[in-house]
């Protein structure tokens, strides 16, 4: 189960121009380069535009993604050199020791690239599947198959997944989360959408339903009655599902029951037999985290028809599987998921979807590969000075709040002295024991690797927590952070230029990872995060009179958001949006003042570069970072599911409520990029 409560970045970044292999160059930014400003912007009215629009306009999306920016480019860095990696594996896998996680690498990858063999095979690997499904004749049969479903790692109803007790974050704990749906949100099942735009995609999404089925042998008759009663499926699902703002809150993430309770809820689902079948009989409770969901699932076994069922499995089954069988099956899911939904023009090349299939099987043991030969110590190191910097200047911060009450700031400062920093890569890698992968046999590999993932997941649950775990792979370009144990994580992707480079200047560094890194601890005391003490339990410890003043101050923020126009009339959503705004904000704030901390120990602190102020750099290189453009599909559906704004909105919100960045460009009051008065958001 992904971790809802982890705070994800998302960044756009880029980094030194380099060659990544002898196949392919990927053309990336170092430093400013002031000759890609669009000088017809006003840099006070728009910094995004001024800094991003020319090379934006020069820079069109490649076919194979919906997005594209400074992020992807060094997304693309990332994946050139496991690529690397992959390539050596298979090429040397006859003298590579079979149990070694090189050997288990190369042989997933040699497997996947083996396009001939998929295609012959067609839809053989899910036979047995597919046969059980058409052999359902009872609910209890169907619940049987969900169950068996869940113990292989496929998750088809719902999604099942250790993590810490909410009320106890030093244990871990089951959750069941609402899932099922083949579209991005319940808005999509209910709702028209703008100009029709939601009934489109049902109707898109019916088609290749029928597609699928009838590329997996169902008649095409019976393939288009099938696809009318999956989304009537779907829609009762989407109906007992909450929006994803709803799911933002705690509140509706956690919700502890006995398996005897959860027995009574649901009767018909057998949550004691569930927990059987994934060889956690010993369990004493566990979330079941949205009741109305669970409860509606539970009708449904009882009074759907099970030819209903027996429709709404098999094509999840196939949905699920098609991206590693045949062109035909892969091609078409492509069709809807990427091209229709993102408005992605091309599949990615083979090898890039065989390579992030084995990032999705083996992600941590590439990542263990990544870092030997991409990540030295001393990067790290300059990196632990920087995140120990930003939480001085948050420390001060806090301590200098003069709307936060004695009794509240004293547990914002408790929880500031337990902040864990991950940096780079675990202290100890996960062991690869007992995980067999063929070299010509994909979709075996990848099933196994599925079933080995949720075994070793559900092994970890009703035991203490791990805390030396990682959430991401190191060779992910991205951050997060952990309310439950209350821990910032730079994977050693991201400690790259123009976010971290050892020579550069104090302004580049701290405008560009010292940002993220304040992000990331600000995100401990969002609109979420703050639900969750020093231990990372979620409790109230906060004043009513201080959550008050709070709440009060990112309601503006919510309203700053709520006007920004993305696309076509469709605004920003900020509430959705509100956990990243205010670490967005409070992250730049910090990052500020520990640079201006640096700067003062410098021999020139006000030397310009390329006739730049330090200020001016520390900006500028911020909004570089989110140097990013969408494909309109791809917009559009992010403004419905995803909780961070659109970049070009990221870059402009948190500068525009800093004085210091009105002083550092000489902006006026008036100007689009000066926030004043009451229009000023401040928090922190």
């Amino acid at each position: 189960m992904n971790n809802r409560l982890i705070k994800p970045l998302v960044l756009a970044i880029g980094l030194a121009c380099a060659t990544l292999s002898s196949a392919a160059t990927v053309e990336l930014t170092r430093g400013i380069d002031t000759k890609q400003f669009d000088t017809q912007r006003n840099v006070c009215d728009d910094l995004f535009g001024y800094v991003n629009a020319t090379w934006l306009k020069a820079n069109a999306i490649p076919s194979d993604r919906s997005t594209w920016g400074s992020f992807e480019q060094l997304d693309e860095a990332s994946i050139h050199a496991t690529h690397d990696l992959a390539q050596a594996a298979a090429k040397n896998l006859a003298s590579l020791a079979p149990a070694s996680i090189e050997a288990k690498i190369g042989a997933f990858y040699q497997s996947g690239i083996d396009a001939a063999a998929a295609n012959k095979a067609g839809v053989t690997p899910i036979a047995d599947w597919l046969k059980r499904v058409d052999s359902l004749k009872s609910p209890e049969e169907v619940v049987a198959f969900v169950h068996d479903t869940h113990a292989a790692g496929l998750g088809l109803l719902f999604n099942f997944g250790g993590e810490a007790d909410f009320k106890n974050s030093s244990m871990e704990i089951a959750y069941a989360f609402q899932g099922g749906l083949g579209l991005p949100e319940r808005a999509y099942y209910l709702e028209e959408g703008k100009d029709g735009s939601y009934k489109k995609i049902r109707e898109a999404y019916v088609a290749y339903i029928a597609q699928v089925l009838e590329l997996a042998g169902t008649a095409k008759a019976e393939a288009t009655s099938q696809a009318t009663t999956v989304l009537a499926f779907e829609t009762r699902l989407a109906k007992a599902s909450l929006a994803p703002v709803e799911l933002r809150s705690p509140e509706n993430q956690y919700n502890f029951v006995s398996l005897d309770e959860a027995q009574k809820q649901n009767p018909h689902f057998g949550w004691n037999k569930f927990f059987a079948s994934q060889n956690l009989s010993d369990s004493k409770g566990f979330s079941l985290s949205q009741p109305k969901f669970f409860a509606e699932v539970d009708t449904m076994i009882e009074q759907t028809p099970i030819a209903d069922w027996r429709a709404y499995l098999r094509f999840k089954t196939i949905d699920g599987a098609a991206p590693y069988l045949n062109d035909a099956l892969a091609e078409a899911h492509f069709g809807f998921h990427g091209k229709t939904l993102r408005g992605q023009q091309e599949n990615q090349p083979r090898w890039k979807r065989v390579l992030e299939s084995v990032e999705n099987g083996m992600g941590m043991a590439m990542g263990q590969l990544y870092v030997e030969k991409n990540f030295p110590p001393e990067a790290k190191q300059r990196a632990q000075q920087l995140v120990d910097n930003l939480r001085q200047a948050t420390k001060a911060r806090l301590e200098k709040l003069d709307w936060m009450g004695a009794d509240t700031k004293k547990k914002a400062l408790e929880k500031w002295a337990s902040f864990t920093p991950k940096i780079g890569y675990p202290e100890e890698w996960r062991k690869w024991d007992g995980l067999t992968v063929k070299p010509d046999n994909y979709f075996a590999n990848v099933a196994a690797a599925a079933k080995f993932n949720n075994d070793w997941s559900m092994a970890k649950i009703n035991k203490p927590v791990d805390r030396r775990e990682w959430g991401m792979t190191p060779q992910t370009v991205n951050a997060y952070y952990n309310p439950l144990q209350n821990e910032i994580v730079f994977p050693a992707a991201i400690l790259q230029p123009p976010f971290f480079d050892p020579k550069a200047d104090d302004a580049l560094n701290y405008g560009g990872i010292g940002a993220v890194i304040g992000h990331e601890i600000l995100h401990g005391y969002d609109d979420e995060g703050s639900k969750f003490d020093a231990k990372g339990n979620l409790a109230d410890w906060w004043t009513k009179e201080d959550r008050e003043k709070f709440d009060a101050r990112t309601a503006k923020l919510v309203e700053q958001f709520d006007s920004y126009v993305a696309i076509e009339g469709l605004h920003v959503k900020g509430q959705l949006t509100l956990g990243e705004n205010i670490a967005d904000l409070g992250g730049l704030t910090m990052a500020y003042d520990a640079f201006k901390l640096a700067q003062s120990k410098s021999a020139d602190p006000d030397a310009k570069i390329d006739g730049l102020t330090p200020d001016q750099r520390f900006f500028l290189n911020f909004a570089q970072v989110w140097r990013r453009a969408f494909r309109d599909a791809e917009l559009k559906r992010r403004l419905n599911v995803d909780p961070h704004a659109p970049a070009q909105f990221r870059a402009i919100a948190a500068p525009s409520n800093l004085p210091a960045f009105a002083q550092a460009f000489g902006c006026k009051s008036g100007d689009a990029m000066v926030r004043d008065g009451d229009k000023q958001v401040k928090i922190w």
